[in-house]
């Protein structure tokens, strides 16, 4: 059931069952941090590998230290300057974390979310809540209730609606290595701003058995449709003859008799707004029965980084490989 009623989802959560909550960034699937019976249930529901931990989600910089400990400054520098928002950061973990949310590690991902609907919720709990995004394992994020709904509709009691998220892609996310910050996922915060605020960051964002981190999968983030990343959609198009093509490209138009359907991102190729648009884009042209879409790479710079990376992680061909 979509709804706003925040008594509703905190009755269902205080049963150990599992809901559907709002955030900046992507909706996610949230139970209890604490419970392990809540948070299996996020597992199954989404079929995620339990070696994929889950990101907890606090109300407020004073609840940091009831997850997390031996919390570095720069970890609280950052806290400061971006929570509420879009950055998850990776601590060590407080022993009442279980190991499920962390997929055995002892740190443990935590942010605090920039969505009052959900800080409400929060504050109105005894217990953090563990939550990754509110889509199958591998499929497209979802950034609107009927995302969630349009997936898990018999599946779940309440979808908490908070409208369609602000940011459309998920967390940064900042970990360290004695002391010094890896950028384990690029996200709605844009590295250059990170740099900006802490100095030089280390990249490890790629995919692993392991991962330290939520979203470093190689394959992530899918539309079912065959889909194409380039950097000329014309000369691909030429390629792909009586195919029926829809295409998502950063702020161009593309004409082709070929092509059915075109979401542009950012006419004024503003990359906020174009990581805003972009899994609501994938969703609508998954969802037209086209035989290929096309997706257009942005310049690897700014949040242009970030949707790269996800366009990376959801599509497979590339023909300039």
């Amino acid at each position: 059931m979509i709804t706003k009623d925040i008594h509703k989802a905190k009755t269902v959560l205080l049963k150990n069952d599992i809901i559907a909550i709002p955030t900046e960034t992507v909706y996610g699937l949230a139970g209890n941090a604490y419970e392990e019976e809540a948070l299996k249930k996020i597992y199954l529901l989404k079929k995620r590998p339990l070696n994929n931990p889950l990101i907890v989600h606090i109300h407020s910089l004073e609840q940091l230290h009831d997850v997390a400990e031996e919390i570095p400054e720069m970890a609280l520098h950052l806290a400061k300057t971006f929570w509420p928002g879009p950055l998850t950061l990776i601590l060590k973990k407080r022993a009442n974390i279980p190991y499920i949310v962390t997929s055995g590690k002892e740190t443990v991902a935590v942010r605090m979310p920039g969505h009052q609907l959900t800080l409400d919720l929060l504050q109105q709990l005894d217990f953090p809540l563990a939550a990754p995004s509110a889509n199958p394992y591998g499929s497209i994020s979802p950034t609107s209730a009927a995302h969630v709904e349009h997936y898990f509709k018999e599946q779940l009691e309440v979808i908490l609606d908070g409208g369609e998220c602000e940011r459309g892609v998920e967390s940064t996310i900042i970990g360290f290595l004695n002391d010094q910050p890896i950028l384990y996922r690029h996200g709605s915060i844009a590295l250059e701003e990170i740099e900006n605020n802490i100095g030089r960051v280390q990249i490890q964002n790629h995919s692993t058995d392991q991962p330290e981190a939520p979203g470093m999968q190689k394959r992530h983030y899918a539309p079912n449709t065959e889909s194409y990343l380039t950097n000329n959609i014309e000369d691909l198009i030429r390629t792909l003859p009586y195919k029926k093509l829809g295409v998502l490209s950063f702020k161009n138009s593309i004409q082709h008799e070929n092509v059915i359907h075109q979401i542009i991102l950012s006419k004024n190729g503003d990359y906020s707004e174009a990581a805003k648009n972009l899994f609501s884009a994938l969703h609508q042209l998954d969802q037209l029965n086209l035989d290929a879409i096309i997706a257009e790479r942005l310049p690897n710079e700014d949040l242009g980084r970030t949707i790269n990376d996800r366009l990376e992680r959801a599509i497979q061909k590339n023909p300039e490989e």
